[in-house]
């Protein structure tokens, strides 16, 4: 401030010295004109500044084509041949979003042109899951149980046949690319190869040889209805393991005559049947960690570790050839692996032994969404979810389009949900607050299309497939760029049909801070800053 002020005082002595008018009057034509000394410091700075504001301020020249970033300003439209670098200065459509004058402005990231959902994770090469590796009956029972499964997407490319040798996997994918498949074809066809705990011992207590740990009871219900067909063609039975309910509902899940071959449960139920000796994971040959950077964070990672110490992790593929004596393949699944997981792995399992695979679009903006973002005022985002729901059940096009809404708290779904009741917009809504008796099914509903609208907090942001998804509103802004690629990644997915649309309420200031961040990483074609971690290996070209 003081340096400001000090420019524009020097800046109007100046004026008043040098102005030839003012001179003449009061001195005489043959006098010299006074000689006012800047210093070479503020000489620099001043011109820095104004080189700066120039090089901002320029215009992009649109000619005509697409555009990979759109703005209510003309001036701020940048054409998709156009690639900022990464250290010039880039004409932000939301540098002044955080004045109250910008009110009502928008932008838009562009799709591109060249991309569709349904091709854009498919393997360039006509390769089938056959030259992968699976066997005749594991391909069979894909067959029966997803026979819109035709070819493999480049994750499951490059996942499924380091599995089939032995070796643990870290896969950091972006959202949709087909991950739950790259591990459960693995992890059943090592199943069925391999002789039954049932026969080799004979007391009571469950002892699952594959394990899925998930999240959330969501994912959980999910990852059980994709592998329990699977498995049912292989003689394989997959049970589901959930909490919410108290022990008594813990043990009646384990107390079914036949043990599971494989578990899909949540880290909070399985840690209480391990507790209380409900459980055994001493025969236990595959474990899966989905959404892993989730799994690891704060506030699961005491129950994570318990559940490591129960598990017996091979060191290496010959840990895992011996019946009598088993031990796990481990495997870690996610859509974004921020900075300071690679030393929570650390204490999983070694980094030597770990096999990682990595996408080139990870922690990138998706190019095959539309990411729209709205400046408004925090009493103008229901008049404008109103509208947009209203205009979107009007001009829908394909009767299974549906709409995620995200909000921040339970209390902010349940309060959107009074108010598009008095509007006759039907919903569903889910939140962490709800009872589990209530948070049973809801999501499966939704994907059956019983509902259109699901209100919902970020419980259904990781790794729920929601394919009926067109469109995913961010009421509340996300928190974190991590939480904007989850909830993003819910459009868009293996298996659309329609690309998908984002569109983003942005109000405080914080949410500006994000905003930036995410339109100079599209601009400059780079991924989000701060999510970059020690996974850094891509996937491995395909020969």
């Amino acid at each position: 401030m003081a340096l400001a002020r000090r420019l524009r005082l020097l800046s109007l002595t100046t004026r008043l010295l040098l102005d030839p008018r003012r001179n003449l009057a009061v001195r005489g034509p043959d006098e010299p004109l006074p000689v006012v000394r800047i210093p070479v410091a503020l000489q620099r700075r001043q011109e820095q500044l104004q080189s700066r504001r120039r090089s901002c301020r320029t215009p992009v020249l649109v000619r005509p084509g697409p555009l990979l970033v759109s703005a209510r300003r003309p001036e701020f439209n940048q054409p998709a041949r156009l690639t900022l670098g990464r250290w010039e200065c880039a004409p932000l459509a939301s540098r002044g979003w955080r004045s109250r004058r910008a009110r009502r402005d928008h932008f838009s990231i562009e799709r591109a042109q060249c991309e569709t959902p349904a091709l854009r994770n498919v393997s360039s090469e006509e390769r089938s899951f056959a030259d992968l590796g699976l066997e005749p009956h594991v391909l069979r029972a894909l067959q029966e149980a997803a026979p819109e499964v035709v070819r493999p997407t480049t994750v499951q490319s490059s996942t499924i046949p380091p599995l089939l040798r032995g070796r643990h996997i870290l896969c950091a994918a972006e959202t949709g690319s087909g991950k739950t498949l790259s591990y459960l074809l693995p992890l059943l066809q090592r199943l069925v190869g391999r002789t039954s705990r049932r026969s080799l011992d004979s007391h009571r207590t469950p002892a699952p040889r594959g394990l899925v740990l998930v999240p959330s009871r969501e994912l959980a219900e999910q990852v059980r209805a994709v592998a329990q067909p699977l498995g049912s063609s292989l003689g394989l039975q997959v049970q589901e393991l959930m909490g919410g309910h108290g022990m008594r509902r813990i043990r009646l899940q384990l107390s079914k005559p036949s043990s599971a071959d494989v578990l899909v449960a949540t880290p909070g139920a399985l840690w209480k049947a391990l507790k209380g000796r409900l459980i055994s994971l001493e025969w236990l040959s595959f474990l899966v960690l989905d959404e892993a950077d989730t799994l690891l964070d704060e506030s699961f990672l005491e129950l994570v570790d318990y559940i490591l110490e129960k598990s017996h992790i091979a060191e290496g593929p010959t840990d895992l050839e011996d019946p009598f004596n088993p031990k796990a393949q481990l495997v870690l699944v996610g859509a974004t692996f921020p900075e300071g997981v690679g030393q929570l792995l650390s204490k999983v399992a070694s980094p030597d032994s770990l096999t990682t695979i990595t996408s080139s679009r990870l922690h990138c903006i998706m190019p095959h969404v539309k990411q729209t973002f709205m400046r408004l005022k925090g009493t103008e985002k229901v008049t404008e979810l109103v509208q947009i729901l209203k205009h979107h059940d009007k001009d829908r096009t394909q009767p299974s389009g549906a709409v995620l809404v995200f909000c921040n708290s339970s209390s902010t779904v349940n309060w959107l949900g009074y108010i598009l009741d008095d509007h006759k917009i039907q919903h569903l809504r889910l939140q962490g607050q709800m009872p589990a008796s209530m948070r049973v099914g809801i999501f499966r509903c939704f994907q059956k299309g019983s509902r259109d609208v699901l209100l919902c907090t970020d419980i259904a942001s990781r790794g729920l497939d929601s394919i009926r998804v067109e469109l995913v509103i961010n009421y509340d802004f996300p928190l974190t760029l991590q939480d904007y690629i989850h909830r993003a990644g819910r459009v868009g997915r293996v298996g659309s049909e329609v690309p998908g649309t984002v569109i983003s309420f942005v109000t405080h200031p914080w949410d500006v801070s994000l905003v930036q961040k995410i339109e100079l990483a599209a601009r400059r074609r780079r991924s989000l800053p701060g999510l970059a971690s020690s996974v850094r290996e891509p996937l491995p070209q395909q020969s």
